[in-house]
């Protein structure tokens, strides 16, 4: 007979095979788009890696335009070039930081001290080159931000924090009447055993 604990044994020993401890995951998660007056913001930017890109050569190029009319030019605000991040003048310098992964799939950046000029459309555009004779790889996300004066409520947040209330409740009620009805038991199992020894 297989026990419960030998198939989870099983269960994880097959995922350690599968899934190899050392090769990062990632996840293709959009930016959030709403940002609070004065805190800091992070553009989040992730473009995943196929096996063949890995020894690419990468560039990264940020662009900001206050609104998303395009008869208004953009403006180069960031680069990340020949393994360097570097924040180009204009209206975000000093204000910006580099925030993405050493292996550039996560090309993020992060505003500080966000204004309401801040507020606009954000485009990250990647290009990764390769040595051979593989086309390039080119993409490109949009980030439309919103600056609030201040943080508004998330429902899903709110929702989340009641029904981990709800829960935590509900097992705390079961982990107790497990507890009455284990000692219920063993009590019967100990009468049982004198009567016998009688």
């Amino acid at each position: 007979m297989v026990t419960p604990t030998r198939v989870h044994l099983h269960t994880l020993a097959l995922l350690l095979l599968v899934v190899h401890p050392s090769q990062p995951v990632c996840v293709d998660v959009p930016s959030a788009t709403d940002a609070v007056l004065g805190k800091s913001m992070m553009l989040t930017c992730i473009f995943c890696m196929r096996r063949e890109e890995l020894k690419a050569k990468t560039r990264v190029d940020w662009y900001y335009m206050p609104t998303n009319d395009k008869d208004i030019p953009k403006t180069h605000i960031y680069k990340y070039e020949n393994d360097a991040p570097v924040a180009l003048d204009g209206p975000f310098k000093g204000r910006l930081t580099w925030s993405g992964s050493q292996d550039l799939q996560d090309v993020s950046i992060q505003i500080l001290n966000v204004t309401f000029n801040d507020s606009g459309v954000y485009e990250c555009h990647m290009v990764r080159e390769f040595q051979f004779f593989i086309p390039s790889v080119y993409t490109m996300k949009n980030i439309t931000l919103k600056v609030k004066e201040k943080a508004s409520e998330d429902p899903a947040a709110l929702y989340s924090e009641i029904m981990m209330y709800v829960l935590l409740v509900f097992l705390t009620l079961w982990l107790l009447v497990e507890m009455v009805y284990c000692y219920r038991k063993i009590s019967k199992s100990d009468e049982q055993a004198q009567d016998t020894a009688y």
